[in-house]
C-alpha cells in the first residue's frame, strides 16, 4: 500500500524530537510538532481510512464511481484542511497527498492516466475540480 503522508509527517515530528532530545536541534528551531498537531494527523488519518476502503474493487468500476471515490476524499480533506484554518496542507502536503490518492488507485488496479484523459485531464489533475488545499 502506497505510504500515507500522515505517517510521513509523524516521522518528521519523532526525527525533531529526537534531535531536541539529543542537544543537537533548538527547540524554537522545531517547527514539525506545529506544523502537524495531533488533531490534524487523526483527522487526515480518518479520511485516508474511509479512501482506503473505498478502493475496493474499483478496477472494475465506472469512471463515475472511480470519480465519486476521489471526489468525496478530496471534498473531506478540504473539510480537514478548513477546520484547522484553510492551511494545513501546504505545497508539499499537496503533492504528497494527491500522490497518495494516485499511488492508491494505481494500486488498486485503476489506470490514472487513461481515466483523466478520457475526462480530458492531465494525470496530475485528478483532484482539481474539488480541491480547496
Amino acid at each position: 500500500m502506497a505510504e500515507r503522508p500522515t505517517a510521513d509527517w509523524r516521522d518528521g515530528i519523532a526525527e525533531e524530537a529526537a534531535e531536541i532530545a539529543a542537544g543537537v536541534l533548538d527547540p524554537d528551531c522545531a517547527c514539525m510538532a506545529g506544523l502537524f498537531p495531533e488533531d490534524l494527523l487523526v483527522a487526515t488519518d480518518a479520511v485516508l481510512d474511509t479512501f482506503e476502503g473505498d478502493l475496493a474493487g474499483l478496477a472494475e468500476a465506472s469512471d463515475a464511481r472511480i470519480l465519486a471515490v476521489v471526489e468525496r476524499v478530496v471534498l473531506a480533506l478540504n473539510s480537514v484542511n478548513e477546520a484547522h484554518g484553510g492551511g494545513a496542507f501546504e505545497t508539499d502536503e499537496r503533492e504528497q497527498l494527491c500522490l497518495y490518492i494516485d499511488a492508491s488507485l494505481t494500486e488498486n488496479g485503476v489506470d490514472v492516466v487513461t481515466l483523466t484523459a478520457r475526462h480530458g485531464l492531465g494525470r496530475y489533475q485528478l483532484t482539481d475540480k474539488w480541491r480547496k488545499w
